[in-house]
């Protein structure tokens, strides 16, 4: 019998929401699945209402759906919630990659190069690659210093994460993700606010359509 898993108690609600979005990351809870509330927090080892805490923060990032008398369901997502997404998100990160290319400093180049670099040597670990292509992604949204960008985007990017990994899994789609933020990054440090633009629209396209 495997052991059960007890959440610390620090900020518990908060704890209890993440252990849940990794559950539902990895399709553990999937798309429609209905969160069985006694079952999850008998294993967390916690009473229901830190587990109704966290799921109210869920349901406030689109990740789960609260229907009256039914309780929370794993949010579905139609095709044009994720083209919505994925609409918003290349328009927020287009602008910060035109701010990064055209004030950033050396320093900040560097950096983002050394990021590029841990995501060229992942290319055959999938798990490892996702995490180090959203580091970068927030990296430069972190960069371009709009604290109000940054958030809406971490809220839109925890949406599309519901679709993100399998869409890697495509064949091909991990090679031309790397491609892609390769000609990114080559466009910043060249301090090319034009084209980081326009490489960044590219890459999201890209996206969308191997997530579709």
């Amino acid at each position: 019998m495997t052991a059960v898993a007890h959440v610390a108690p620090r900020a518990l609600y908060e704890e209890v929401a993440e252990r849940l979005r990794q559950r539902i990351y990895s399709r553990e809870l999937a798309p429609g699945d209905w969160v069985d509330e006694v079952r999850i927090a008998e294993q967390l080892g916690i009473s229901r209402t830190p587990l109704r805490e966290a799921l109210k923060v869920l349901a406030a990032e689109g990740l789960v759906t609260m229907k009256v008398r039914r309780g929370a369901y794993v949010t579905e997502s139609s095709p044009k919630d994720l083209a919505d997404v994925y609409h918003l998100l290349a328009l927020l990160e287009t602008d910060a990659a035109q701010a990064v290319a055209s004030r950033a400093t050396d320093a900040q180049l560097a950096e983002l190069g050394a990021l590029h670099a841990d995501l060229e040597a992942a290319v055959d670990d999938t798990p490892r690659f996702f995490a180090l292509n959203e580091r970068f992604h927030l990296r430069l949204l972190e960069l371009a210093d709009n604290r109000w960008r940054l958030q809406v985007v971490q809220d839109l990017r925890k949406v599309m994460k519901l679709h993100r990994q399998h869409s890697l899994l495509k064949t091909g789609r991990l090679n031309e993700s790397l491609a892609e933020h390769r000609a990114l990054l080559q466009a910043i440090t060249a301090r090319d606010a034009a084209r980081a633009a326009d490489c960044m629209r590219r890459h999201f396209k890209g996206g969308l359509e191997a997530a579709s």
